[in-house]
């Protein structure tokens, strides 16, 4: 026993999360998701509604084993009907899951308005559906939609919603910001006064969004106040502005005090070390680039770019960092840009494999070099590829593996068969390895015959033939490119950062600067290839 209070973590990313403008998981991405979700040790998972659609009933008919409990989502029987024999409520039922999550008003306006019943009616269709459901032996949870908003409008009535639910047997009354306009103090308030009127708090649970960018710290509010349950969403994901999110609330409850010390979840630390990899693993499911000043597990979380930062950091972590990012599966990064000192300069180094002393006397000329450079356009605390590249070359010890003796892309822009103007690219490298010399040509269409642009017909022309470095090439995959036009006009300077994965699991950026945006690519997919080759140790043909 630690003595400390439990609390239940409910994740509705499969759900509420599938609700965000632009994303639609299929059943195969949900069932990973959820299986992903379980390593951490949350309570439930709510896997969607099914009926409402049909990539959430196959969920249901295909939901993976998991410790947690999965749990259906639906909404409370409709007016004029018996739980029974209501087909919405029994496609919910029908899932077959131990836990049935329900949605239903508590708003005066939204019941009489939006649902057009009366009050006493809303309070039967709680009542009747919760009673159903504990009656078919169901673990039941009431999401109180509109409360806060409902409570501040008629108190009793919102507070009489929720004794409709628990009254017929309900396990957690789940109180919803649903507009996510209620601010953190507000939400600690009404959580005091609900518990204050009888519901008891470890009955009550919180679900907030995020329109007001606080529904982190209204989640810990409603914590605070004596609310027990924190249902969330993985990166934040969600409708309008997204949910709370769970990337920031775990951490936070496991590793903050006084959180730590007073409150446990079933999230051992041990667990919260796959958090970033979670996270990430998400938004490469989303086809999203992760964001990088996410808390806790974004990219930059624990970057340090002011050389005074990176000096303190080298002596001690805790001068800039508020946790050790290895607790969260993350890293440290001391990024190279035209701030930096030597301090940034020796660690960015010695994370590369490369020890050199204080006094050597290239470090000056990569200083030099790299603020140079930036001030052409390049950008280094966001390619740690290319920068490891330039200092290596300055310090004599970057291998020779292969030149590019030309390159040619072309764009063909014509009508297709049904009239409309479609592109064609197509790309031909010629590659100089030793004395052997390869051509290589891409057409670079998908398997229905549509253009995927110029700069992926180059890098399928560039990996297509590289001899005896073909085999530690073929793992690498194009994660992110970005483009950066640096000056204004039609002869700007352009900066494109590429981001690169491998079967290791390993990333890397580079970067490539030119006025032509093909050449720019170019150089940072040439950097790309070189990084990789080095890290792996490969001996030059």
């Amino acid at each position: 026993m630690t003595g400390k209070t439990r609390l239940t973590l409910y994740d509705t990313t499969l759900r509420d999360g599938q609700q965000t403008q632009g994303v639609q998981f299929s059943t195969p991405e949900k069932q990973r998701i959820a299986r992903a979700l379980d390593t951490l040790g949350l309570d439930y998972i709510e896997g969607g509604w099914p009926g409402a659609n049909p990539t959430d009933s196959a969920f249901f008919e295909e939901a993976p084993e998991t410790r947690a409990k999965m749990t259906a989502f639906g909404m409370t029987k409709r007016a004029g009907r018996s739980a029974e024999n209501d087909e919405v409520l029994a496609a919910v039922m029908n899932a077959g899951t131990k836990s049935v999550c329900l949605v239903g008003k508590t708003h005066v306006f939204h019941v009489e308005k939006a649902l057009g019943i009366t009050l006493e009616e809303n309070l039967e269709n709680i009542a009747k559906s919760f009673a159903h459901l504990v009656a078919e032996g169901r673990e039941a949870l009431f999401d109180a939609e509109h409360f806060f908003d409902g409570y501040n409008a008629d108190p009793d009535y919102a507070l009489s919603c929720l004794k409709a639910a628990l009254d017929n047997g309900a396990r957690w009354v789940v109180l919803c910001d649903t507009n996510g306009g209620t601010l953190p103090g507000e939400i600690g308030r009404i959580v005091s006064e609900v518990i204050a009127a009888g519901v008891p708090g470890e009955k009550l649970g919180i679900h907030t969004h995020n329109d007001t960018e606080t529904a982190v710290a209204g989640s810990l509010a409603a914590v605070e106040a004596g609310a027990r349950q924190i249902q969330g969403t993985l990166n934040g994901l969600g409708e309008r502005c997204g949910n709370a999110n769970l990337t920031t609330l775990i951490p936070t409850l496991l590793l903050k005090e006084p959180w730590a010390s007073r409150f446990e979840t079933g999230v051992s630390l041990e667990a919260l070390q796959g958090l970033t990899r979670i996270s990430r693993m998400l938004d490469d499911i989303l086809n999203r680039v992760p964001h990088r000043q996410a808390p806790y597990v974004g990219g930059s979380a624990f970057a340090h770019k002011a050389g005074l930062h990176a000096s303190a950091i080298i002596k001690d972590p805790t001068t800039y960092e508020h946790v050790d990012p290895a607790l969260v599966g993350n890293t440290r990064i001391v990024p190279m840009s035209n701030q930096a000192g030597q301090s940034n300069l020796r660690q960015r180094l010695a994370e590369a494999g490369l020890e050199v002393e204080r006094d050597n006397p290239a470090l000056p000329g990569i200083l030099d070099e790299v603020k140079a450079r930036e001030a052409e356009g390049y950008s280094y605390d966001t390619a740690q590829g290319s920068f490891e590249l330039l200092a290596r070359r300055a310090l004599g010890q970057l291998p020779h593996f292969f030149e590019v003796e030309r390159y040619r892309v072309t764009v063909d822009r014509r009508r297709n068969g049904g009239g409309r103007f479609a592109t064609h690219s197509e790309a031909v490298v010629v590659v100089q390895v030793g004395d052997q010399k390869m051509l290589s040509v891409s057409e670079n269409t998908d398997e229905f015959g549509n253009d995927r642009g110029p700069v992926n017909a180059l890098w399928k022309a560039l990996g297509k033939d590289l001899g005896p470095y073909q085999s530690d090439i073929e793992d690498i995959r194009l994660v992110d490119f970005k483009v950066r036009i640096t000056e204004g006009g039609t002869e700007a300077v352009t900066r494109v950062t590429i981001d690169y994965e491998d079967e290791k699991g390993r990333r890397w950026a580079t970067v490539g600067v030119s006025p032509n945006i093909i050449d720019a690519s170019f150089e940072a997919l040439l950097d790309g290839i070189t990084w990789k080759l080095v890290r792996d140790g490969v001996a030059p043909a």
